[in-house]
């Protein structure tokens, strides 16, 4: 098995317990492998670090599974780690829809699995773990069957451009027997369907799930404006929960059709309308207008999904929050996002800010939370924690 032995002064991430080596961590690599094989990890003095996938095509060079350098990347091995990963959902979240695989967070780097009812939803995007993901796929089936759950299909949305990065083709389709890729799913007692196939990423965002059960309380009697609201997921809550109004707004037409869909499934079409808009050129229209809502919600896609794209982020975050506070009522609430890892909890905190300095409001925060626990945040892998959501009052100030 080949070796990789990092420059000295180098790995400090991966010592901290991250998962990643990059190329110009490595000092020398000695033995024959093929991109994508299992390659032992030695620090610059021969001491054992543990083993993981090589890939020349990747800036990410090393990918690691395991510290334990004798471990065997073998069947037993990736039965723990899905074992591991499936009783840490039973215990943390409801697991009738949810993400069972969180690629590093769950020691399988590059691999995310999403369930939605009976149906699997895998991306895979790298190339060590693609080689695996149909023995990880097979043993995922085997341990849900011991709990009563029989999976009728999988779905790949491996059709991510990352995986260029990685030398590798994007690829979509079923991974055996086809089957119907509208599926429905119930989530805080609000019905979907999901569109595996063409939805977004692997069809919908389970990330968000307690976040939205978390702006309920806000909505009984309340009129309710939802920004990049995808396929209605917080418009529909703010719905069931007694809004007396919502409007959904999103600029992708599919979105907004599955939306209306959605509220249809749940009797809610007559309080829970959608329009497909730029949110960006809607905004200042309806503050034109005259309109104010007592609870606005903004859950912008990622801005910055590159740390070079940040400067522009920062600028697209500062006027969605800065328009979004006009439009809220004296003493009404926002609800506002950032699902960029490059968007530090820092940065978006100071965007806010600002963005309220330059609104003339006040802040009164309710409460801070992340993503959703399937979504675990490994420390010291930062590409793990990437979801940011705030719930403010904001006043006018006096």
């Amino acid at each position: 098995m080949a070796v990789v032995a990092l420059k000295k002064g180098e790995g400090r991430t991966l010592k901290a317990g991250g998962a990643w080596i990059y190329d110009n961590e490595i000092a020398s690599v000695t033995g024959s492998f093929a991109d994508g094989d299992i390659v032992l990890v030695h620090d610059f003095d021969g001491y054992p670090l543990g083993r993981g996938f090589i890939n020349r095509h990747s800036k990410i060079r090393v990918r690691m599974l395991t510290r334990q350098i004798e471990q065997e990347i073998d069947r037993e091995f990736l039965r723990m780690r899905v074992q591991n990963a499936w009783d840490y959902r039973k215990k943390t979240v409801d697991t009738e829809s949810c993400r069972v695989i969180f690629g590093e967070a769950d020691f399988l780097p590059g691999l995310v699995v999403d369930k939605f009812s009976d149906v699997l939803v895998v991306q895979s995007l790298a190339l060590g773990i693609d080689r695996l993901k149909g023995t990880i796929l097979e043993l995922l089936k085997d341990v849900l069957a011991v709990d009563g759950i029989v999976i009728r299909g999988v779905y790949e949305r491996s059709d991510a451009k990352v995986r260029e990065q990685e030398g590798m083709q994007r690829t979509k389709g079923f991974l055996g027997p086809e089957f119907d890729t509208l599926v429905e799913i119930t989530e805080n007692g609000v019905r979907y369907q999901v569109d595996v196939r063409d939805g977004q990423k692997t069809g919908f965002f389970l990330d968000q799930k307690y976040n939205r059960q978390s702006i309920r309380r806000l909505c009984p009697g309340a009129r309710v404006l939802d920004c990049f609201t995808h396929t209605g997921s917080f418009a529909l809550n703010a719905g069931a929960a007694g809004a007396a109004s919502v409007l959904g707004v999103d600029a992708s037409q599919l979105g907004v059709d599955q939306a209306e869909v959605n509220a249809r499934l749940n009797g809610l079409e007559d309080r829970v309308h959608f329009l497909c808009a730029d949110v960006f050129d809607l905004l200042p229209s309806l503050e034109a207008q005259g309109e104010r809502y007592d609870l606005v919600i903004l859950d912008p896609p990622a801005f910055a999904k590159t740390r070079s794209s940040v400067k522009n982020a920062i600028k697209g975050y500062r006027e969605i929050n800065l328009r979004g506070m006009k439009l809220v009522k004296d003493g009404g609430y926002l609800a506002t996002c950032s699902c960029s890892h490059f968007m530090t909890y820092e940065l978006f905190t100071q965007t806010i800010a600002q963005a309220a300095h330059s609104a003339h409001k006040r802040l009164r925060q309710v409460e801070f939370r992340t993503q959703s626990p399937d979504h675990p945040i490994l420390w010291a892998a930062d590409e793990s924690y990437y979801l940011k959501f705030y719930i403010f009052q904001v006043v006018d100030e006096r």
